[in-house]
């Protein structure tokens, strides 16, 4: 009796079926989408590819299904992503929003943008196929090296420091600080020496034990220390030359040098002699 009952029932859901079909039947997708001229069935049928497309990705992810299903699986997903891509466009000229420009990218499990090459993508375990590892593995980019003239185009004479003088601040900053060290270190110098010409004539009546000669000995030592003091003053007063004259004297030098370099003794003799007549040093 339950048997008959099942048999009944399940006649009965077919023909439920068959009428629901018959009111409202089942659009087949065309195509083209350039076929579709109904925004609301553009619609479902773009949302019936994203269906398909995630049931793909799905499976894509089982790395036992072997190599040549999971390059079909890739390329049925590629083909989905086209055929989605149509029906975007026509979305959106049958009226409805542009997909195109809201859509997001598609990420793979880790969370990375899926990468291709001029537009096909890999998706899931089919980016560890042979040959497509290496194609996406990011290639170094290698730095050319410079060559010797590539280096020497930026040696100049900056480089070397030949123009760092040229405006004269240089100069003029170093000789003012010049200036002063040669005075404080002469004037370091020029104590150093009276005291010590002080210590020393010191020691030297203090060593005098006659009583006698105390005097005689106190005014020699008297008259040594202001003889040393004279010397002192004039080793002080010495003129220093200047600047000028030094270079006047180092060309001079170095003028001697090269004549005796590469002068033969004839010309070295004419030199001299017109050097006395004429009375240039």
């Amino acid at each position: 009796m339950a048997r008959n009952e099942e048999k009944a029932q399940n006649l009965l859901n077919r023909w439920v079926a068959g009428k629901i079909e018959e009111l409202n039947p089942t659009k087949v997708r065309p195509y083209l989408a350039s076929e579709c001229h109904d925004l609301t069935d553009a619609e479902n049928f773009r949302r019936e590819m994203i269906r398909e497309f995630s049931q793909g990705l799905s499976k894509i992810q089982n790395a036992g299904l072997g190599e040549y299903r999971l390059r079909d699986l890739n390329d049925e997903l590629n083909k989905l992503l086209r055929e989605k891509r149509h029906w975007e466009f026509r979305i959106a000229q049958l009226g409805g929003p542009d997909y195109t420009k809201i859509g997001h990218k598609f990420l793979d499990n880790e969370g990375k943008t899926v990468v291709g090459n001029f537009g096909y993508k890999y998706f899931g375990a089919a980016r560890e196929l042979p040959g497509v590892r290496e194609l996406l593995k990011p290639q170094a980019v290698s730095q050319p090296k410079r060559t010797r003239g590539d280096l020497f185009k930026y040696v100049d004479a900056d480089y070397y420091g030949y123009r760092d003088d040229d405006d004269g601040v240089l100069a003029k900053l170093e000789a003012d600080v010049e200036e002063k060290v040669m005075a404080s270190a002469t004037a370091q110098w020029n104590e150093k020496r009276r005291v010590a010409a002080f210590e020393k004539a010191e020691k030297e009546q203090a060593m005098d034990e006659d009583p006698d000669e105390d005097g005689l000995a106190a005014t020699a030592a008297k008259l040594e220390a202001e003889r040393k003091l004279k010397e002192m003053d004039q080793a002080c007063n010495l003129v220093v030359p200047s600047q000028k004259e030094i270079e006047q004297l180092l060309l001079k030098r170095r003028k001697e040098m090269l004549m005796k370099q590469y002068a033969s003794e004839s010309l070295l003799a004419e030199a001299d002699a017109t050097t006395k007549l004429t009375g240039r040093a």
